[in-house]
């Protein structure tokens, strides 16, 4: 089991959230660290190779987490947070790419 690495302000985020949210993203990224693939997640390629954003919805909304696991050494969260609009903002984009040249991505 790889362990998680969290970049950022990315476990903060996810602690911020609904406890239902919290609760699917950790078994979402439990898959993960055992070598599985999450039930609904997507490539993110403009973040960087490798990296993937799990998708959870509730009532409150669309919640994502960003991250890699393709090195030997750990899942790396890159980024978490609440969506509020159909097409994923720039700036989310952009932090999760920033934190994932921080590990040599």
């Amino acid at each position: 089991m790889k362990p998680l690495e969290f970049l950022g302000t990315s476990q903060d985020d996810i602690r911020a959230m609904p406890a239902a949210v919290r609760h699917a993203l950790g078994v979402e990224l439990m898959r993960v660290q055992f070598g599985g693939e999450p039930i609904d997640f997507k490539s993110m390629p403009n973040v960087g190779a490798g990296a993937y954003e799990v998708r959870v919805r509730d009532a409150r909304g669309a919640f994502r987490v960003i991250y890699v696991a393709k090195f030997a050494d750990a899942v790396y969260v890159l980024h978490a947070f609440q969506k509020k609009t159909q097409k994923t903002r720039n700036q989310d984009i952009e932090l999760a790419a920033k934190r994932y040249r921080m590990i040599g991505g």
